[in-house]
């Protein structure tokens, strides 16, 4: 019986597809929290870093000026 094993596998199929609905869907409850996201999931553009001189102190143009 050819359909019986075609029915069986899909079965099978439909089990492993619903352990991974079930997985994603508790990782989707996971991740809603307070706080700020990691970094690989809030997929923003990384701030560029201020030049450092010496002894940790800002150097270049406008150096020690606060932005407006």
């Amino acid at each position: 019986m050819e359909l019986e094993k075609v029915l069986t596998q899909l079965r099978h199929e439909l089990h492993h597809l619903d352990l991974a609905i079930q997985s994603l869907e508790r990782l989707h409850q996971s991740i809603r929290r307070r706080g700020r996201p990691p970094s690989w999931l809030s997929g923003g553009k990384k701030m560029a870093k201020r030049k450092r001189g010496p002894g940790g102190k800002p150097h270049g143009p406008g150096a020690g000026k606060k932005p407006e």
